[in-house]
């Protein structure tokens, strides 16, 4: 299992390979915080996430993510990438991995013929794409997680309070940058995938036999 440093370092060389492919146009590196038993690896100006959990309008959540840096990534289309990883004794208690697309894309769309030949803007030209939030949660606290109703590992899409899709085990900084390039970007991800630091090491599994069961992401 990743320790602390481990997960820090992992998150500086991927923003690092970011930034040298030219995918992001701005970026937080990250900090590991620690006090007591806890260690926190997270972003430097990190914002109120509480406000990113209330009931407000999506444009309203992302500017104020954008607002007050609470980031890791900014790519070149305006997505928001967050990663925050919580230890306790050096084991893995909790993580947040977002991604929060720009709630505009009217400028890439109304001038395709501009930006479909850029890799880092080719998948999002098209008119009929409709942009939705993406989080990977993991928590273990007790009283926190329930088997099937809400898995220690779940993925969830959009806003809506109750999608949690069980994920077979926490998820590493580059699984999840992985995913996010893969999906969402595949044109680039084509084009750089040989040249962004690969992470082997994994998670432990979380998920119970019940909820493989269901409809579920194996990491």
């Amino acid at each position: 299992m990743p320790a602390p440093e481990k997960i820090r370092t992992q998150v500086e060389k991927l923003t690092a390979d970011f930034i040298g492919l030219g995918l992001c146009n701005s970026q937080n590196f990250p900090s590991l915080k620690s006090e007591g038993s806890l260690q926190e690896v997270s972003y430097s100006g990190t914002g109120d996430l509480s406000f990113i959990l209330k009931n407000q309008p999506y444009q309203e959540i992302y500017n104020e993510i954008l607002r007050t840096n609470a980031y890791n990534l900014k790519m070149l289309d305006g997505a928001l990438i967050q990663l925050m990883y919580k230890f306790e004794n050096g084991k893995l208690k909790c993580h947040r991995l977002a991604f929060f697309p720009s709630p505009d894309l009217t400028e890439y769309q109304n001038n395709p013929e501009i930006y479909e030949d850029d890799e880092i803007y080719a998948d999002i030209v098209m008119r009929n794409i409709v942009v939705f939030p993406i989080r990977f949660d993991f928590d273990i606290t007790e009283g926190t997680y329930k088997e099937i109703d809400h898995p220690k590992s779940h993925l969830t899409l959009g806003q809506y309070k109750n999608c949690r899709i069980p994920v077979s085990a926490p998820v590493t900084p580059h699984a999840f940058l992985a995913f996010l390039l893969r999906n969402f970007y595949h044109t680039a991800f084509k084009k750089h995938a040989d040249a962004i630091t690969i992470f082997d090491e994994t998670f432990e599994e979380s998920i119970y036999p019940s909820e493989r069961l269901i409809g579920h992401f194996n990491i």
